[in-house]
């Protein structure tokens, strides 16, 4: 096995254009799809909109890996557990104020995919519109499995333990006042060393955006330079590893003959990313009334 740092590095900004090797020489140079990537690796764009969107709202990445990501068998039904998409119709919503206590931490061995549990949500994710809102608590790292979610990103905030969500471009080591976001179809899996619980933020729409500011100015709320994309960072394991997906608000699941996170260099605007919530500059009242609750806006999805 041959692994990179385990030591997270970050580049910063937000919606940026990065280009990062864990190899130096890794990503060719003057071409994104060379008929021969450098040192054998293979080149694939991964799509974050459709490839026709204006400029200013494309987003994709090139991916240039030691093995292709399409080298597995096909995918079959993965046992549901507690996970559900919308539409919702399984029960009919109430008008009526709820709580919900934090989830307990299992007394079994569970990992993060393990332990995810849907709470609700709004919308459809077929018609990319909507959330689907989760809860999740474990007590082990995931050994041997990866997960994606084809539905939708994912904005992930931590609230209890240490977490490092493992991606195919790179490490993000996270904590209760940071949060996290995954693109839609980026492989990752969740290493902890106790027991950890959290919240997600399922998007079926588009892409989260810093909010305008309008009146307010250039500056205030979050700031680009504050968000925290991974440098890159792969692994070189030829060991089952299982692949679990969230695709067409259901489970599925093949098992690649080695480690899918191989990616050894990448460039673009399609990453995931991370923020520390300290660093949000608030804007509130100084006046008399009381302000609208968008004054506290990290990100948005348009709807």
């Amino acid at each position: 096995m041959t692994t990179r740092t385990n030591t997270p590095r970050y580049l910063t900004g937000f919606g940026n254009h990065f280009a990062t090797e864990a190899v130096v020489g890794a990503l060719p140079e003057g071409r994104n799809s060379p008929q021969r990537a450098p040192m054998g690796l293979y080149a694939e764009q991964l799509s974050g909109t459709a490839f026709t969107a204006p400029r200013s709202e494309n987003r994709r990445s090139w991916l240039y890996r030691l093995r292709p990501s399409a080298q597995h068998p096909a995918y079959k039904p993965f046992s549901q557990g507690l996970v559900r998409s919308g539409p919702f119709h399984e029960a009919p919503p109430s008008p009526n104020r709820m709580r919900w206590d934090p989830l307990p931490i299992p007394d079994a061995p569970t990992d993060w995919v393990e332990g995810l549990t849907t709470y609700g949500g709004t919308g459809d994710a077929e018609a990319l519109s909507g959330i689907g809102i989760h809860l999740y608590a474990a007590n082990r790292s995931m050994v041997d499995r990866v997960f994606y979610c084809a539905d939708g990103e994912l904005l992930i905030v931590p609230q209890e333990g240490h977490q490092v969500f493992v991606t195919e471009m790179g490490r993000i080591d996270a904590r209760p006042g940071e949060i996290v976001v995954i693109p839609r179809g980026v492989r990752f899996r969740v290493e902890c060393g106790g027991a950890i619980r959290g919240y997600v933020c399922e998007n079926y729409g588009a892409a989260f955006r810093l909010p305008d500011l309008g009146p307010i100015g250039a500056n205030g709320l979050a700031n680009h330079r504050d968000f925290q994309t991974p440098a890159a960072w792969f692994e070189d394991v030829d060991r089952p590893t299982e692949c679990v997906q969230k695709y067409g608000g259901r489970l599925w699941t093949t098992t690649f003959p080695h480690s899918p996170l191989d990616v050894v260099g990448w460039h673009g605007n399609f990453a995931p990313y991370k923020y520390d919530t300290a660093r949000f500059n608030t804007i509130g009242t100084v006046s008399f009334d009381h302000p609208d609750p968008s004054i506290f806006t990290v990100l948005t999805s348009p709807s």
